[in-house]
């Protein structure tokens, strides 16, 4: 038995020492990235419509120095106007390389489809670089740089009329299909060079028609390709149609849904918008106040009211003089709907339609003189400037 147990316990330590020495490695572990540091060709793009298919801009950056082939890392070179925190960020995918470029009109495509920027005038944008592995993991932000860009202007998609009018007729429209249609309200208010609006007071689950001239004229027309496209109504893409050429030959429908809407028609991206208008479109616009000859009253007179030039804009000529307040109305007899605004050279313009507090007095300039005002209800802004 003695003999037994001795064994047992010699058995017990050879086992135990045969564990001891086989030790096992430790684990491999990668070192982590870091955030690459961003740098740019040049501060400042001002190309022109010659220069679209050249190079713009080249963006470099250092690498982020994973642990795996560089091959399998990811650039997102993101780009967005100034200051707004990359919230409405351009995106733009690099896979395995240092650097991303930018034709000019690409950059330029950016600069006014996304962010609405005006032509041949200076903005500045905000760019960054995200890296990761290819599977999105390690993301690291670099820093931001700011770039001074220049768009350029290119051809619009949509020919605008080369009357600089727009007139809309049809039976969404209060003056149906009659042609010349109804002046001044369903002709359209050109907002710039390349873009029209009007607000109406459409029939719903009908047609129109977009016409260059107002002179009982139909072989000259914009219109869109295919009216049955669901969603239509509340906008998409519109073109040009002469006769007889097959192409934008459908009517518009207007939304199922009768009611007030605001209608743009932007020439140089082919495409409309029409969206609900929650009030109905003032059809008389009067101003008063101690600026004007009748002081501040409600019934201020046809001398003080303003001239109706085409669906949604007014325009009138005044003599100011510093120190005085004015506002507009658009009904004689009531204090609303009642518009505003807070500056004297123009601006946004506020309104009561009834149910809220009026908008602040507009001040008259700080130089004496005549001035010529206007309202744009589709733009949603006022206009100062001296004659």
């Amino acid at each position: 038995m003695k003999h037994i147990f001795r064994l047992l316990t010699m058995f017990t330590l050879l086992a135990g020492l045969f564990v001891s020495c086989d030790k096992v490695d430790d684990l491999t572990q990668n070192a982590l990235g870091k955030a690459s540091v961003l740098s740019a060709s040049t501060a400042t793009v001002a190309a022109t419509a010659a220069d679209s298919n050249n190079t713009a801009i080249t963006f470099s950056w250092t690498s982020p120095q994973y642990a795996q082939d560089t091959s399998l890392y990811k650039f997102i070179i993101q780009i967005d106007s100034t200051n707004r925190g990359f919230s409405k960020a351009v995106s733009k995918t690099v896979t395995g390389s240092l650097k991303g470029s930018y034709i000019a009109k690409e950059l330029n495509s950016i600069l006014v489809d996304n962010f609405r920027f005006a032509y041949n005038t200076p903005y500045d944008i905000d760019v960054r670089v995200i890296s990761s592995y290819g599977n999105n993991n390690e993301r690291y932000t670099s820093n931001t740089i700011k770039i001074r860009v220049t768009p350029y202007v290119t051809p619009p998609k949509v020919t605008p009329p080369t009357t600089s009018r727009l007139f809309i007729v049809g039976n969404a429209t209060p003056g149906s299909w009659t042609n010349p249609v109804p002046v001044p309200n369903q002709e359209l208010s050109r907002l710039d060079s390349v873009t029209y609006g009007c607000i109406l007071n459409l029939n719903g689950s009908s047609e129109y028609l977009l016409l260059p001239v107002n002179t009982n004229t139909w072989n000259a027309k914009y219109a869109v390709q295919n009216n049955s496209i669901p969603g239509l109504g509340n906008g998409g893409s519109f073109g040009f149609h002469l006769d007889p050429d097959p192409n934008f030959n459908s009517n518009f429908p207007s939304p199922a849904a009768s009611g007030w809407y605001k209608m743009v028609y932007d020439f140089q991206l082919g495409n409309f918008t029409v969206t609900p208008f929650a009030n109905a479109l003032a059809q008389d616009l009067y101003i008063t106040g101690d600026a004007t000859p009748s002081s501040w009253t409600n019934t201020p007179g046809a001398a003080q009211k303003l001239t109706r030039l085409n669906n949604c804009e007014y325009e009138i000529t005044m003599a100011f003089v510093p120190g005085k307040f004015y506002k507009f109305l658009s009904v004689s007899g009531q204090w609303q709907p009642q518009f505003g605004g807070s500056s004297a050279t123009g601006g946004d313009l506020g309104a009561n339609y009834g149910s809220g507090s009026d908008p602040s007095n507009i001040p008259t300039p700080a130089i004496a003189g005549n001035y010529k005002i206007r309202v744009n209800f589709v733009s949603n802004k006022y206009t100062v400037t001296k004659i």
